[in-house]
């Protein structure tokens, strides 16, 4: 048996699930944050945010999220809870202290971190997050655009938009709810480009979540799966071609498969029912002040807000050990590990709710861990 605690690299929802899962099995573990709390990237999310997935589904083991916070919750008791979390179970939690890179160390496992220190354990696992790092927009003539153009992780709210003509980048849930948050916080104009129209879904319909009806359905087979949901969106969700949102073409399972997870409707159906939002073709380029749309059409935004999605910035934390595929993703996640003692959670983006799964996942992992060590 290899000595030292287990080495949590992350202090968001999954990393201090292990490492309360693993307290509960008296394996000593440290968790390693690199900003000055836990919590950092759900501190960084837009104000309107909530868990598109219910309270009860989505508390991490060993402490419910409090009725108070009610069924959705909100972004800032989001972070209160995983505050309230680290300290119920009295976890170590070292902040300020930024990995660069881990490797092995004899039998165990060693973090490098900035300033050339060092942390040693004898396992690690790595929970940083899916979305750790913005992808940037790249589109031809977009640097000599005069206009403003933000990440969709810049966004906080519509207040610095007001009057002003934007356009929203991806019909995923975050750039839907913003388009939806820039229309309730009185931008001018709210146009949204879509590249493949997505599946919509209600979050609740007759009290039942639609994260329940994720958790019941991953396991059936793809194509019952998608013909179902088709069915239920003839039914759900009104048919938005006429205003430029299409039904999508692929099924539903599908793409969730694909890693699309369907989209939530926060409102976005009455605001292209209204015209209040305006979907328009996908962006090709930009020409000085307008932007180039996929149909050939032009466009003078005043901000484009790009809602292009994150990576998982996984390579220069492990990239050298050989445990990433092709697309930056953990060959091995949740109890397998991919190294021995090397393990990885929340690196998927699961249709049953994602801090559902961290719950699972963390008490998975303690007992992989416990297991190797007799």
């Amino acid at each position: 048996m290899v000595a030292g605690p287990v080495l949590v690299v992350g202090a968001g929802p999954g990393g201090l699930a292990v490492a309360a899962a693993l307290r509960a099995r008296k394996v000593d573990a440290v968790v390693v944050e690199r900003s000055s709390a836990v919590g950092a990237s759900w501190r960084g999310h837009y104000d309107r945010l909530h868990l598109h997935t219910t309270r009860r589904w989505s508390s991490l083991p060993g402490l419910p999220i409090p009725r108070a916070y009610g069924r959705w919750v909100a972004r800032d008791d989001v972070v209160r809870y995983l505050e309230q979390y680290a300290d119920h179970h009295r976890l170590e939690v070292r902040t300020g202290v930024a990995v660069e890179r881990v490797e092995r160390a004899g039998a165990g496992w060693r973090l490098r971190t900035a300033g050339d220190g060092t942390v040693e354990g004898s396992a690690v696992v790595v929970a940083t997050g899916y979305n750790h790092t913005p992808v940037p927009p790249a589109w031809p003539g977009v640097a000599e655009f005069p206009g403003e153009v933000v990440h969709a992780s810049s966004y906080r709210n519509a207040q610095p938009y007001r009057g002003r003509d934007v356009l929203v980048v991806g019909v995923g849930n975050t750039g839907a709810e913003i388009a939806v948050d820039l229309v309730e916080g009185g931008a001018g104009r709210v146009r949204l480009a879509v590249r493949t129209p997505p599946h919509i879904v209600r979050r609740s319909n007759l009290g039942w979540p639609a994260q329940g009806t994720g958790i019941v359905v991953r396991h059936l087979p793809v194509p019952l799966v998608d013909a179902t949901a088709r069915l239920i969106a003839r039914v759900e969700v009104p048919d938005l071609a006429a205003h430029g949102l299409p039904r999508p073409t692929t099924g539903l399972y599908s793409r969730v498969l694909e890693g699309s997870v369907p989209l939530q409707d926060v409102g976005l159906i009455a605001g292209v029912q209204s015209g209040a939002i305006e979907p328009v073709a996908a962006v090709e380029s930009f020409e000085g002040t307008k932007v180039v749309l996929a149909d050939g059409t032009r466009v003078e935004p005043d901000v484009v807000i790009a809602a292009t999605g994150y990576r998982r910035g996984l390579e220069p934390l492990v990239g050298h050990l050989g445990v990433l595929d092709a697309r930056g993703l953990p060959r091995a996640h949740g109890p397998r590990p991919a190294r021995p003692g090397l393990y990885f959670t929340g690196y998927t983006n699961p249709i049953s709710g994602m801090f559902r799964e961290l719950r699972l996942d963390a008490e998975r992992i303690a007992r992989s861990v416990a297991r190797s060590r007799g």
